[in-house]
């Protein structure tokens, strides 16, 4: 599951993919409906990669805290995020033993549910995904290392060549402050 172009928009319900960017902000598509609308540079939006949840030793990213939790369902989908403080808590513990129960709150573990509710109806949660996520990461690097010989001679041979300016893949991320959960 490759969660670094999912974000939460402050203020809105809901889960939404980075489509592209515009001048002043972004197009971003809710991951259930696939509807697109534009947001503005001021939106507060968290990158879910970027999100981790506090344990009494470190903390966890979310992508590890929602496959602990795909595993336990059966990547099936688990608790209403309006289930009972008690049963709230039981999720978390079985998702996540060790969390920090002083750090992360009950609003914090409704949302990792809603989340991971709304990402399993989107279909991002499947046993595939979780290894898929890994499997690209690997073959991307192998890739990048085949390449980065093959643009590198090229340079060498024409040394009057202008500069080349490099993109910079204006990524939410600039936008995105890193947080935590709880």
């Amino acid at each position: 599951m490759l969660l670094e172009k999912i974000i939460s928009i402050s203020g809105k319900p809901g889960l939404y993919k980075l489509v592209s960017q515009l001048k002043n902000g972004f197009i971003i598509e809710e991951v259930t409906t696939k509807k697109k609308v534009s947001i503005g540079n001021s939106s507060q939006v968290s990158l879910l990669d970027n999100i981790a949840m506090f344990t009494f030793d470190k903390e966890v990213p979310l992508f590890e805290v929602f496959e602990n939790i795909a595993k336990n369902y059966d990547y099936k989908e688990t608790i209403n995020h309006k289930s009972s403080e008690a049963e709230l808590t039981e999720f978390m513990v079985a998702s996540l033993p060790n969390y920090d129960t002083e750090r992360v709150y009950n609003s914090d573990i409704k949302k990792l549910a809603q989340w991971y509710n709304i990402l399993h109806k989107a279909g991002y949660i499947t046993p595939e995904s979780f290894v898929k996520a890994e499997a690209e990461t690997t073959e991307g690097e192998a890739t990048v290392e085949k390449e980065a010989p093959k643009k590198a001679a090229p340079k060498a041979e024409k040394p009057a060549t202008p500069k080349v300016k490099a993109s910079t893949g204006a990524k939410a991320a600039a936008k995105s402050t890193h947080r935590k959960m709880g």
